[in-house]
């Protein structure tokens, strides 16, 4: 059912409502009596069927689909990420000598 968008004239109250297209438009503002007009405004969408984003409105067999594909992603990167990370600990275990001897800052001579 679509929403029409409505201004009283006497009041200036503007309002929504839900009707049928083949009711016939509100004449009378039912806070005050006066006389409404039907206001035009945008009217909402859904983009349905092939060839729209895919996390636009996702069905739920979708959904879990995505689901296990990311599930099964992480799995695969946490098996590949395990030796590079084993390589980049070894270096950062082994203390530094230049660390453990404090630098010394040049000397003015006048």
């Amino acid at each position: 059912m679509p929403t029409y968008e409505y201004e009283c004239l006497k009041c200036r109250r503007v309002f929504e409502i839900r009707q049928r297209i083949s009711e016939p438009a509100l004449t009378v503002c039912d806070v005050c009596g006066g006389e409404v007009r039907r206001l035009l405004s945008a009217a909402p969408f859904i983009l349905k069927g092939g060839g729209w984003y895919v996390t636009d409105y996702p069905s739920e067999s979708r959904k879990q689909a995505l689901q296990s594909e990311k599930s099964s992603d992480k799995s695969s990167d946490k098996a590949s990420d395990k030796p590079s990370e084993k390589a980049a600990d070894k270096p950062a275990d082994k203390p530094a000598t230049s660390a453990s001897t404090p630098a010394t800052p040049p000397t003015k001579s006048d």
